[in-house]
């Protein structure tokens, strides 16, 4: 695990640790362990890739994701597009590869990788705007990349152009509608079938992604677009036992990152990279001073986004396992010069993700789109059913900056229904009265009925964003306004609370 902590610190996606393991391990490595089935690689790789695309979808945000939708699918379709024939023209043209292998070169390398990203990115400062178009287009990408490498990878004549975007779209269909239809049917029965252990949420919920791909794969539709959306539904599902869940799908992340890596490590033979160095670079430098910035003006042009966030899209276009394991494809089809292709894509990953990971928070700050990491943090609420007395059980952790720090309990205005029944501070336990102050580091025990399950859920979260006054202040869970009495009935209870404490210049009307 030593690897997990340097990777994690260091800002380099595990992707490059990981490698240099296989390859130590491998031929011309200090074990010379000989390995080259391409098909198994593949095969674990498409399992591996499954595993991560379910747990970045689970730690995906529907209400930072949802207004980058649009973005991403331009990013994922037509920015797709402009990638795979720029970085085409660049590898025939300037590297000498034949039309068939630069357009496999080219959709190789144009799928951003989702564990390259999720585990960047979630360390940046950025808006929500712009981790979620990011995040999004490398959930959305691999779909699209993997049906063009395959067309491209096929024997026999080639389908016209008009065909093969007719199947994309049509893949793309089918699997969003199976990941939407297994991801709504799977949260509806957790949310209302109490488990008998809750070591088994974790275990249902990566079940139920998994099963998604399956039945997208089935349906001859994108398993991978399938996978992704059905876990977006359930992470944002407020399932219970929510950061058990999260915490085993990390995990599991993790060890799929760490076998796939290792794997495509070993398969790769270090003395046959020597050939193709030179030309990776041209082809990388093509893909990433040249494509990715044409892909993301091009598609993002009816978006009115602020040209720094384009500029950091352009250079935020990691590239990690995704393209090597695509790189297999024509391996496992024998295409002429597939062990080249392999070569071309493996360096050309390594050395851009070298260079492109650890300057992206320099980018950032240079651009000046970095925003405030102090800002109030979420509260991390678990929830627990109640089967037999039709309610539910939260358990509320108060973080450092959330602003329910210094807010008295009945200053939370919990519907009826819902109501704290303890309090942990310090390791100590007690039943709190209304004017019980809340602290940083508290951990609430709220028993709600199920009617007033999501209601109280909301409230809880808009004092954690807004403090004791985050109705007048216009913050609620759901995002609307308190209107009329409820503003009235904040800035009087605020009113008594000041004048309690000796306060003689409590709350005032704005205008």
């Amino acid at each position: 695990m030593a690897a997990v902590r340097v990777s994690s610190r260091s800002g380099l996606p595990s992707l490059l640790l990981y490698l240099g393991i296989g390859m130590a391990m491998g031929q011309d490595g200090f074990f010379d362990v000989k390995f080259n089935n391409a098909e198994l690689t593949q095969v674990i790789g498409y399992a591996a890739l499954v595993v991560i695309l379910a747990e970045g979808g689970l730690g995906t945000k529907w209400k930072e994701i949802r207004p980058a939708l649009p973005a991403a699918a331009m990013l994922s379709t037509a920015g797709v597009a402009v990638s795979v024939g720029v970085t085409a023209a660049g590898a025939h043209y300037l590297v000498g590869l034949d039309w068939r292998q630069s357009l496999i070169i080219g959709a190789v390398v144009s799928s951003t990788d989702a564990a390259a990203v999720f585990s960047v990115l979630r360390k940046v400062p950025l808006p929500a705007r712009l981790t979620g178009v990011l995040e999004a287009e490398s959930g959305f990408n691999d779909a699209p990349v993997v049906i063009l490498v395959v067309a491209f990878s096929a024997s026999g004549p080639a389908e016209t152009w008009y065909v093969l975007v007719g199947e994309i779209a049509l893949e793309l269909a089918i699997g969003a509608a199976v990941g939407l239809a297994v991801g709504w049917v799977g949260a509806f029965g957790l949310r209302h079938v109490a488990l008998p252990a809750s070591g088994l949420y974790p275990i249902a919920v990566m079940a139920i992604a998994v099963s998604a791909y399956a039945a997208g794969a089935l349906a001859h539709g994108s398993g991978f677009l399938a996978v992704y959306l059905a876990a977006m539904i359930l992470g944002n599902a407020k399932l219970p036992h929510w950061p058990a869940t999260r915490g085993f799908a990390d995990g599991l992340g993790w060890l799929a990152q760490i076998g796939m890596f290792v794997l495509l490590g070993l398969l790769v033979t270090p003395h046959d990279l020597y050939d193709d160095f030179w030309p990776a670079i041209i082809v990388g430098l093509v893909l990433t001073m040249v494509a990715r910035p044409l892909e993301v003006f091009i598609s993002l042009a009816p978006f009115r986004l602020p040209w720094q966030e384009k500029v950091f899209m352009s250079w935020a276009g990691l590239r990690g396992a995704v393209p090597i394991i695509l790189a297999t494809i024509p391996m496992v089809s024998g295409v002429e010069g597939s062990t080249r292709i392999f070569n071309i894509v493996f360096v050309l990953v390594v050395v851009y993700t070298l260079i492109q990971g650890p300057t992206l928070p320099w980018m950032a700050k240079v651009l000046k789109i970095a925003v405030d990491p102090s800002e109030a943090t979420d509260l991390g609420i678990e929830s627990a059913p109640l089967e037999r007395l039709r309610g539910h059980l939260l358990s509320v952790a108060i973080p450092g900056r959330s602003k329910m720090h210094g807010v008295e309990v009945g200053e939370l205005r919990l519907p009826a229904g819902a109501a704290v029944t303890l309090v942990v501070r310090d390791g100590k336990s007690f039943v709190p009265a209304p004017s019980t102050v809340l602290r940083r580091g508290d951990e609430l025990l709220v028993v709600t009925t199920d009617p007033v399950r999501d209601a109280a859920e909301q409230r809880l979260h808009a004092v954690g964003a807004g403090g004791k006054l985050a109705g007048w202040l216009g913050t609620t869970g759901g995002g609307e306004s308190l209107a009329g009495a409820d503003v009235a009935h904040e800035v009087a209870h605020a009113w008594r609370a000041a004048k309690k404490r000796g306060r003689t210049d409590g709350p005032r009307a704005r205008h």
